[in-house]
């Protein structure tokens, strides 16, 4: 029996936690990967080598990578980051080799292709484009947030919310995640950060087309908690209300949209750490509204070291939608 497509659509800790989880199951997975990152060692090696950025790719590996008695050591050393030295302070060794593989091989499609033989990645991944773009925004008050990671960050009027984004100047799908998509069964869109992750990736010219062109369900995984400069007071609707708006030139509208019931453990140390980042639990608010696209709601969270969807329980539930 032919296995069924998968795609995870995203990048970050969100597509990190699902593709963990999926990869357990007799699916064939592919991830399409977000390429605005313009912060941290990622930005400054797009800055000083000119290359696309590497650091949700690298994760995005790691989640795949099948070497399980090497695991928890690849993982550590994939993901270590220099703590001394003018130019290698802030690093991680995964970047520096995505980037050396970059080089060596003339693209990042090959250089992924590479580090993922390497490690063993038990699917495919793919960056949404490989021209080079920059993340804006346009906040309520008319003014410019320019790159990604001063979006993400939102040092510059945190309080004012953010009304649209665009890319600069505009990329086209690469051709290997178009077709992932167009031959998908199943195609996942987050969790992640709305504006700075997910959003991005759905404006590269050429990706609603893709989704259009398929025959795939199309699932929403709202996050768990809010971000400040991003998400500010969202409730799960308005998760769901942005998606769909940036989806609105695909043919294919959402047919599931997953949601955690609750938050538990408001009173914790962790807890207490998102709040002072002004980070909050989403409020499930469309479980009893009429929609177009069916709810399926669950525990999906773990609140081990942060609050987090579990690998295994969001998996099970996404692959129960197949």
């Amino acid at each position: 029996m032919k296995r069924k497509k998968i795609v995870v659509v995203g990048g970050g800790t969100g597509t990190y936690q699902v593709l963990m989880g999926l990869k357990k199951y007799p699916v064939d997975i592919s991830a399409v990967i977000s390429m605005c990152d313009s912060g941290g060692s990622t930005g400054r090696l797009r800055k000083e080598l000119g290359i696309l950025p590497p650091g949700d790719v690298r994760r995005a590996i790691l989640a795949l990578s099948d070497l399980p008695f090497a695991r928890k050591t690849l993982e550590e050393v994939f993901d270590f980051r220099f703590e001394d030295g003018k130019t290698l302070a802030g690093h991680s060794l995964g970047n520096i080799l995505l980037a050396a593989l970059t080089q060596i091989t003339g693209s990042m499609d090959k250089a992924i292709e590479e580090a993922s033989r390497i490690l063993n990645a038990s699917g495919n991944i793919y960056p949404v484009t490989l021209d080079k773009t920059n993340l804006v925004a346009i906040l309520r008050d008319g003014t410019r947030v320019f790159g990604e990671t001063n979006i993400d960050m939102r040092n510059i009027k945190p309080e004012v919310p953010i009304k649209t984004v665009f890319l600069t100047p505009k990329a086209k799908v690469f051709k290997g995640a178009a077709k992932a998509l167009k031959e998908a069964d199943l195609i996942v869109l987050g969790p992640g950060d709305l504006y700075s992750s997910l959003v991005p990736t759905v404006l590269v010219k050429g990706v609603t087309r893709a989704i259009k062109k398929s025959k795939a369900k199309l699932v929403y995984v709202v996050n768990l908690m809010t971000k400040r400069g991003e998400s500010d007071g969202f409730k799960a609707s308005d998760f769901v209300n942005v998606i769909q708006e940036y989806l609105s030139d695909s043919a294919n509208s959402l047919g599931y949209v997953i949601v955690n019931r609750r938050v538990n453990g408001s009173k914790t140390k962790i807890s207490s750490w998102y709040k002072r980042y002004g980070s909050i639990p989403v409020v499930n608010d469309i479980a009893r509204s009429k929609r177009p696209y069916k709810i399926v709601s669950g525990q999906f969270v773990d609140t081990t070291t942060f609050f987090r969807h579990n690998p295994d329980k969001i998996a099970k539930t996404i692959f129960s939608l197949l």
